[in-house]
């Protein structure tokens, strides 16, 4: 297939933009330990987003991979996972802080550093969020694409450093139209000495139409019926 669309996130960068449904979003890391933080945002209607909650009790699950879905706080399909070389995404950590980041991994600045400087996911996210007429008031928690955190039987969670190497992938078929807020900045838990500093290459493809064979729709009932509300949506609307 021919990308419509590629981009290679710098460590450190951010981006958001409107993608609309049925394409395939592809990222690859370039190197070992990436971690690509993910929101969505119905882009018809900004007051629907992911639903973390809703998404990981729905499908019995505490972490992402092949087959898994992006649920919105309307019970709808935004998302789905089509193909992981991993079979582990994280979606429970949330983002770095400017506290957290200058602590584990030394104080910069832009003045001083400039681009060099490490930022951090919080920062990140806020400023797209008001670049696309949102706000912190918005933020929702986000996908860790790339990372794995597994829960320890004492309910501590736990960082699996060496998870990813250069050469990973993991692609998501967008269900519904939606601005996409990407931040490749660390998991709060990665527990290396430096600074990740870690591209990842994102692409974008058009994706054949979702019949009811489809993995994602078959993985549970839940799944079908968040695919189900999606198809009505868009029906209503004549789309």
């Amino acid at each position: 297939m021919q990308a419509i669309w590629t981009k290679v996130l710098k460590p450190g960068e951010k981006w958001s933009g409107a993608i609309g449904r049925g394409k395939y979003v592809h990222f690859k890391a370039l190197g070992d330990g990436a971690n690509v933080s993910v929101l969505l945002y119905n882009l018809l209607d900004k007051t629907e987003r992911y639903n973390m909650p809703d998404t990981l009790k729905a499908q019995f699950t505490a972490h992402l991979t092949q087959g898994n879905i992006l649920m919105s706080d309307n019970g709808r399909a935004m998302a789905s996972f089509v193909q992981d070389s991993l079979g582990w995404h994280d979606s429970i950590c949330g983002l770095t802080t400017r506290d957290m980041t200058d602590e584990k991994w030394g104080e910069t600045t832009y003045q001083e550093q400039r681009n060099d400087y490490h930022r951090a996911g919080m920062e990140n996210v806020a400023m797209e969020l008001v670049r696309n007429g949102l706000s912190m008031r918005d933020l929702v928690p986000c996908v860790n694409l790339f990372s794995k955190v597994f829960i320890k039987e004492d309910g501590s969670m736990n960082f699996e450093s060496g998870w990813c190497k250069e050469g990973a992938t993991v692609t998501l078929r967008t269900e519904m139209d939606c601005i996409w807020i990407l931040s490749n900045t660390p998991n709060p838990l990665d527990d290396s000495p430096e600074w990740p500093s870690v591209p990842v290459e994102v692409s974008v493809y058009d994706a054949p139409d979702v019949d009811l064979t489809d993995e994602c729709v078959q993985h549970r009932d839940e799944n079908f019926r968040a695919f189900q509300n999606t198809w009505d949506y868009y029906n209503l609307l004549g789309m």
